[in-house]
Order: C-alpha cells, then sequence, then structure tokens
C-alpha cells in the first residue's frame, strides 16, 4: 500500500503560481514571421507625419508580393479620398489613417489585409465593402484576400463617409462627471 507523503503545513492563501507574474526571461530564439511588426523603440509604438509615412513605406517593402501591392493601392485610395488625412503608426506597429479621429488602420496577415474602420458599424456601406467584424456595435473591417480587387470608387466613397461621421461627432465633450464649476 503506497502513502502519500504528509504536508507539514496547509498552503497559505493568495501564494499559487497563477498569482505570480510570469518571468520574461525566457525569450523564444524563432525568428519573427513574414511581415511581423518589428520593434523599433518608441517610434515604433507611436508615430505621426514624416515618421509614420517612412515606418508605413517600410512595412510596404517589407511584406513584398500581393499584400504589399494592396497595402499600396489601398494607402493610395485613402489620400486620393481625402488629401488631409494623417498616417500614424500605432500600437507597435499598426497604420492608421486619421482625420479629426481614426479613420481606418491598416493591418496584414498571412492570408488578408484588413482594413479595420473604428466607427464602421455607424456608417453607411450601401457597396457592402464591410466582409469582416460584422458583428460588434462598433467596428467595421473590410478583409481583401490574394487576388481580390477592391472596388475603389466605392472605398473612397467610405473613406469620405468615414471622415464626415469623425468631423460630424467630434463636437467638443464635456469634462468630468457632470460637474460645473
Amino acid at each position: 500500500m503506497a502513502l502519500k507523503p504528509k504536508r507539514s503545513e496547509p498552503k497559505a492563501k493568495g501564494t499559487s503560481r497563477a498569482n505570480k507574474p510570469r518571468n520574461s526571461a525566457a525569450k523564444s530564439k524563432s525568428p519573427p514571421k513574414a511581415g511581423a511588426k518589428a520593434k523599433r523603440g518608441a517610434e515604433a509604438k507611436r508615430a505621426t507625419g514624416k515618421a509614420a509615412s517612412r515606418l508605413i513605406d517600410e512595412r510596404i517593402r517589407s511584406l513584398g508580393g500581393w499584400r504589399a501591392e494592396t497595402l499600396s493601392e489601398v494607402r493610395r485610395i485613402i489620400h486620393e479620398a481625402d488629401p488631409d488625412i494623417v498616417e500614424e503608426w500605432k500600437w507597435m506597429g499598426t497604420p492608421v489613417w486619421s482625420h479629426a479621429g481614426n479613420v481606418c488602420t491598416g493591418e496584414t496577415y498571412k492570408q488578408v489585409v484588413k482594413l479595420t474602420f473604428a466607427r464602421g458599424a455607424s456608417l453607411e456601406d450601401p457597396r457592402g465593402l464591410f466582409n469582416s467584424s460584422l458583428e460588434g456595435n462598433t467596428r467595421r473591417a473590410i478583409d481583401i484576400r490574394e487576388g481580390e480587387v477592391l472596388n475603389a470608387a466605392a472605398f473612397k466613397a467610405l473613406i469620405q463617409v468615414a471622415v464626415a461621421e469623425n468631423l460630424r461627432s467630434g463636437a467638443p465633450k464635456s469634462q468630468g462627471r457632470g460637474r460645473t464649476a
């Protein structure tokens, strides 16, 4: 008959391994995947204007192939739709186009180039470009797969509607929680 070892003291509350921070010293030694977002210090976290444009240029060059072509074409259409759009680099490597707030992001994955509209759920989409993230209350996205062609005129109109929505809803917000001075 086997005996279980006897514990000398009951385990103190709050000492489980789940409550302890993970050891961050064990980093992956595998090379980054194609199109992976490279870190470049603080610049990789957030940039605007020329710095962001340069980082987006680098991303497009590093992607190569159909994803680079698609992201480059999307970028061209966005600037054509709104010459005042601002390019940003946020969230450790995501191209973002803004005008009075975020208009859309341009994420790249192995199978798709995803264009996520921050206020997509509130936008009219008569041509049915939105084909992803349809269940949410705020965002909508367009997934473009290899070989698919984006309807440029409809996309340009969608960018313009998104900018108009940002400008319309950009009224100054109240400060605090209903208190007045």
